[in-house]
């Protein structure tokens, strides 16, 4: 850090507590998702599926609620305002079981219903902090420098207090809400408690127990309630539900070990992969997490092998042959990959995500007899799901080849504005708008997406005055 003709001493170290305290602030209170979201048809036809009697037991929509995965090794999820819930690509490696993935879920969907989110901006905790803030400040204004650190570091003690015993709340609430969701939901609550043992192993691998050699550790400076007490709160309530014996459901299970390998064989080194999928299991999901761990290794050979292996058991299953397509194109034989990713577009009902993928090989042929194709694919895509950048990119590269320059403009400006890149969105947008029809459906939407970048681009002007 440059001080900018800070000299003294004290004064440096009072500028550091500011900067550390304003930090530490910001991530109480800011509920952006600052890690990458990944995205996957089958990933998320699964996670669809194990959460929709959940939520349908919590009195929500399955079309209003969405479970999201989020590209972070760490065992965690959360909810961050509305009706997402964020699991984290770490916890899917670390479960044993899909049912222990739902009970994540159920707990996280007690946040929902019960309106919490992490770090928002209404527990109090932060009205306190920024009141000790300025207290702070003002002392050290008027020189008394002791004093003014001394009343940060009361206010930052009270603030955190109060936070975490408002989080331990919060937690306790979506635990009981939870039981109760997923036992409504006539699924066992087994995972639930395996998932929670899990928990206590880490907490107490890590120094988050009191021990002979650390009995300083207190139970009341978690956020979330001590695990080993959270397993004992719900045991008794789970297992006394009717669902407590119910078998899981065998092929949610599977389709979890398949999903669990693939997503490995994404996330992890290739080596790790191997290790952990030898060639001697021939199982699905040890074939699909080769195959990927393969495929990034550049051995498109041996990738192309463990492909043809799945698709060799299933010819139908899309998700094979969405792989399949998916290793040919990114091999750079774009031609081959056609036909694979064209059945497996037809056997997903058109899924977005595959189709997209399609779309783009149409495109890498480079040849014009199949641009009209692409167009009808990737333009129902987009219909179908807005929110993907990659297909929005291709569908602009279909309107640019068709000369087609204010459409072109558009999808520049959706694929900007979906990336956070506002001021490529409101240029693209007005481009748009300056050659589109007025008042047409696409000349709307670039109007809407200049309006809110131009919004989002002058907040980011006042914040940093």
């Amino acid at each position: 850090m440059n001080d900018h003709g800070w000299k003294s001493g004290s004064t440096d170290a009072m500028k550091r507590l500011l900067a550390l305290f304003a930090t530490a602030l910001l991530l109480w209170v800011q509920p952006a998702v600052a890690q990458s979201i990944l995205r996957d048809a089958e990933t998320e036809a699964l996670l669809a599926d194990m959460s929709r009697d959940i939520i349908i037991a919590a009195g929500l929509s399955p079309a209003n609620v969405r479970v999201v995965l989020v590209n972070d090794q760490s065992i965690n999820a959360f909810v961050a305002g509305g009706q997402i819930v964020y699991i984290h690509s770490g916890l899917i490696d670390a479960a044993d079981t899909a049912n222990e993935v739902q009970g994540v879920i159920a707990h996280e969907i007690g946040h929902v219903v019960g309106g919490h989110a992490v770090f928002q901006n209404d527990g109090g905790y932060t009205n306190i902090s920024i009141l000790s803030l300025l207290l702070g400040a003002a002392a050290m204004a008027a020189g008394a420098g002791e004093a003014g650190t001394g009343l940060l570091m009361m206010g930052q003690r009270a603030a955190i207090g109060k936070y975490l015993a408002f989080s331990r709340v919060q937690e306790s609430s979506a635990d009981a809400a939870g039981v109760r969701f997923i036992t409504n939901a006539g699924i066992s609550g087994k995972g639930m408690l395996t998932f929670f043992d899990k928990l206590t192993a880490q907490m107490h691998r890590y120094g988050y127990y009191a021990t002979a050699s650390n009995p300083e550790i207190d139970p009341f400076a978690q956020t979330h309630p001590m695990s080993a007490d959270r397993v004992r709160t719900l045991k008794a309530d789970l297992e006394a539900a009717p669902s407590w014996s119910k078998p899981f459901d065998s092929k949610i299970e599977q389709r979890f070990k398949r999903v669990q390998a693939k997503l490995r064989g994404y996330v992890a080194e290739p080596e790790t992969t191997l290790r952990r999928y030898p060639a001697s299991d021939q199982s699905a999901p040890a074939h699909y997490a080769r195959a990927y761990a393969y495929h990034k290794s550049g051995y498109p050979d041996q990738a192309a092998a463990e492909t043809a292996a799945l698709v060799k058991t299933a010819p139908d299953d899309p998700y094979f042959l969405e792989l399949e397509g998916q290793i040919l194109l990114e091999s750079g034989k774009p031609a081959e990959a056609i036909a694979p990713l064209r059945e497996a577009t037809r056997r997903s009902n058109n899924q977005p995500l595959i189709a997209a993928t399609f779309g783009h090989a149409l495109l890498a042929t480079e040849d014009k007899a199949n641009l009209a194709e692409a167009e009808g694919v990737l333009r129902q895509a987009v219909a179908r799901d807005k929110e993907n950048p990659f297909a929005w990119m291709q569908l602009g590269t279909v309107y640019e080849r068709k000369g087609d320059e204010p459409r072109t403009a558009l999808a520049t400006a959706e694929r900007a504005h979906l990336m956070g890149d506002m001021r490529t969105a409101l240029v693209s947008a007005r481009s748009a708008m300056a050659n589109l029809p007025q008042g047409s459906t696409d000349w709307v939407r670039a109007q809407d997406i200049s309006m809110v970048a131009q919004t989002a681009m002058d907040d980011e002007k006042r914040r940093r005055r």
